[in-house]
């Protein structure tokens, strides 16, 4: 039997790759902080295993301890990070400075595995030209407009600059599904009536279905691939406005339209910050999330992916939005 370790393991995306891995026939090991929840993780057969990776000397540890207990690991799936962060210095101490941590460590343990697996995310590119249509490539010159991306951008730079260590790259586009915190906020907004755009000029956004994703991260570690990256979306482009559409339509709800100007949003982002900044932290709102919402192209080159790796994503968003609403009516989320 084959083992995969996943780090992130209590998070949204990392508790579907557990469950992915223990339906594949995997010996799973939940690579969790000590403070982790584990409400998403109640199969017996999980094996966890507690990582503190502000340090190489600590994750040293943690991996000397499961050398000890004759722990190996054939893959790993870094999927550990953070999406938003009280403190901007957060992002790249937490995505870039643990993930060099952790691959130091390997290292140095002698426990470098088959693959390691790192998930990033097309934020680490940026968006595509805004008049063009372009998708972005992978033969583009990376341009992230936030600080997430930048953090993630590092870390890809120090994980592809290490040549004998064999890594893959996967940079999903929007990652919705069961269990998620982000896009909830718009189905919550919908589910109340209201459907609001930023901007008045027309968005093109792509996503990827959890399940989706975490299957072709599985197919990536069967293949015969390495040092190669993907970027994973479920091949389509949606208008902001067929998102809200399919939205309204599984949820039964009318809803009344508005557009917030770009200008508003941008001064709300700004004040926010600079009062939130007296305390050390950063608002929902602020001028990365700005940079995000006045994109207009999301698009992703997805066909390497389909040529290399022979995915084909098995839900479009109508289908996906769908599974999902119904995992947050019977969860009493909405």
């Amino acid at each position: 039997m084959k083992s995969v370790l996943i780090t992130g393991a209590s998070g949204f995306i990392g508790s579907f790759l557990v469950e992915e891995g223990l339906k594949q026939g995997f010996q799973v090991f939940a690579g969790i902080r000590k403070s982790s929840s584990r409400e998403y993780l109640q199969d017996p057969r999980i094996q966890f295993i507690e990582f503190d990776f502000s340090t190489k000397a600590k994750v040293l540890e943690t991996l000397e301890n499961c050398k000890a207990k004759n722990i190996r690991f054939n893959y790993i799936v870094h999927n550990a990070g953070l999406t938003k962060v009280k403190k901007k210095e957060d992002f790249y101490n937490v995505n870039c400075r643990n993930t060099i941590h952790f691959i130091e460590a390997l290292i140095e343990a002698g426990m470098v595995p088959d693959k390691f697996l790192y998930v990033s995310s097309l934020a680490a590119y940026g968006p595509g030209h805004p008049d063009t249509g372009e998708p972005v490539r992978l033969t583009h010159e990376p341009k992230p407009i936030e600080l997430y991306g930048k953090s993630k951008l590092e870390a890809e730079r120090y994980i592809t600059a290490r040549k004998e260590f064999p890594w893959l790259i996967v940079r999903p586009t929007g990652v919705y599904g069961p269990k998620e915190k982000d896009y909830f906020v718009f189905f919550q907004t919908i589910n109340r009536g209201m459907e609001p755009y930023i901007g008045f000029r027309k968005q093109t956004l792509t996503f990827i279905y959890v399940r989706d994703l975490v299957r072709m991260i599985f197919m990536a570690l069967a293949s015969p691939h390495v040092n190669k990256s993907w970027f994973v979306s479920d091949g389509k482009e949606y208008p902001s406005e067929l998102f809200a559409g399919i939205t309204k339509k599984a949820l039964g709800k009318k809803t009344i339209r508005f557009t917030v100007p770009l200008f508003l949003v941008k001064s709300i982002a700004i004040i926010g910050e600079n009062v939130a900044g007296l305390w050390g932290s950063i608002p929902t709102l602020n001028t990365d999330k700005y940079n995000v919402l006045k994109s207009t192209n999301w698009r992703c080159e997805f066909e390497p992916l389909e040529k290399e790796l022979g995915f084909k994503a098995e839900y479009d968003l109508e289908k996906g939005v769908q599974e999902t609403l119904e995992w947050y009516k019977k969860e009493k989320w909405l």
